[in-house]
């Protein structure tokens, strides 16, 4: 009886190009059936076919012919089944883009930014399981901007904040592609705190704060990769932006209206207990707002001006701004008399200049100031640093990548 044996197919050259991807597969061959000793189909014993070396299979992101490419995102070259013999990739000036293989030379990518409307080559080879290379190959071409934004940070390098201060990143204008934004951010703190992103002030600012307070002597690292990244309509980023910083001791100033009363608690420790005359209580025009505030920064002396209520460039010394609304920490030597009685301010802190002076002296941006008693609460109305006016969960809506 004869024996009819099926010779195996190749097939070779299949390239699927998937947006800005390319993916190459080369040369599968499918194994021949096992035919028994005696000839028969059917029948006695048989062996397993033998494993079939795997051919190269290469991701290429940007893709060949790939158009307005932004240069903010990853430019690289994988491989499964396989290793990467050499990858060149050439600007329009013939200068190859400085890249890096991995140790197990299964990708390659840049270490470098790519420029804005320019025209860049791919060369090389990857090498198969199967021992057969696969050409690497194609050309790519960055988008040319409407126009070019940067973006500030509200952080310094080397500088100490307190355990409430938010991170923002400001730009001069609204920012209409927040989520490509937010994926060019990170923050990196050790020890590890939990936070997230969240968009503010019309869409032109976007901060970052911790779940809880940091635990003092926490280090951080921010990280804005924004160039190259989409802004929206036809913008974007012009260079990455970054800081680092560290968390100082702790202190928490705790207010209240009712009692007139602020006590400072550093370490757990209360080491003040200040008098003081807060806001006037019947006009919600002057009262304190309560809620967490956050100090934003200090002066020795600072000129208070206030149209509505008829005074201007009233200088007050020792003045810690604790919110945008107006709301400042400060001395006045002429609401003594009301201090620890009173409410007479038009919604600052009034403490004698010696007090004051005190409180200045120990205060670090980024504090947090808890006031509880008033009228009138915090909201995200009264500007920025209104971060902890939020609860947790509110606070996680509010990133672009919610959900």
């Amino acid at each position: 009886m004869g024996v009819t044996v099926r010779t195996s197919t190749l097939r070779r050259g299949a390239a699927v190009a998937l947006g800005l991807v390319a993916v190459l597969t080369l040369g599968a061959c499918s194994s021949e059936p096992t035919v028994s000793a005696s000839g028969s189909s059917g029948g006695g014993p048989t062996s397993a076919p033998p494993p079939t070396a795997q051919p190269a299979k290469l991701t290429v992101t940007p893709a060949g012919g790939a158009q307005d490419v932004p240069p903010g995102e990853p430019v690289g070259v994988k491989v499964d089944s396989g290793t990467i013999l050499s990858v060149t990739l050439t600007n329009p000036d013939g200068k190859q883009v400085q890249g890096q293989t991995s140790a197990d030379k299964k990708s390659w990518s840049t270490t470098e930014q790519l420029g804005y409307g320019k025209t860049y080559t791919w060369t090389g080879q990857a090498q198969g399981a199967d021992g057969k290379n696969v050409a690497i190959g194609g050309a790519f071409t960055t988008v040319k901007p409407r126009r070019q934004m940067s973006a500030s940070l509200n952080v310094g390098d080397g500088q100490t904040y307190g355990i409430a201060m938010p991170i923002a990143l400001s730009f001069p204008s609204r920012v209409t592609d927040k989520a490509s934004v937010e994926k060019a951010l990170s923050v990196e703190t050790t020890p590890k705190t939990e936070g997230s992103w969240g968009w503010t002030d019309g869409d032109t600012s976007v901060h970052w704060r911790p779940k809880e307070y940091y635990k003092p002597g926490t280090t951080v690292k921010v990280n804005a990769k924004i160039y190259g990244v989409k802004i929206g309509d036809g913008t974007y980023g012009k260079q990455d932006v970054s800081a680092s910083f560290t968390i100082g001791r702790s202190q928490i100033v705790k207010g209240n209206t009712t009692q007139h009363t602020m006590q400072v608690i550093r370490d757990g420790q209360q080491i003040a207990d200040y008098p003081v005359s807060y806001g006037l209580d019947s006009d919600p025009g002057r009262v304190t707002h309560s809620g967490v505030h956050v100090v934003m920064g200090k002066q020795a002396s600072y000129a208070m001006s206030n149209p509505k209520y008829h005074y201007e460039n009233v200088v007050v010394p020792w003045a810690v701004r604790i919110s945008n609304n107006g709301e400042f920490i400060h001395g006045l030597a002429a609401s003594v008399w009301a201090q620890g009685k009173k409410n007479i301010s038009h919604g600052c802190l009034n403490l004698s200049p010696a007090r004051a002076k005190e409180y200045y002296d120990g205060v670090l941006t980024g504090d947090p100031v808890e006031i509880t008693g008033s009228t009138q609460t915090l909201s995200a109305k009264d500007g920025d640093y209104s971060d902890w006016t939020y609860d947790w969960a509110g606070w996680q809506k509010l990133s672009a990548l919610a959900g």
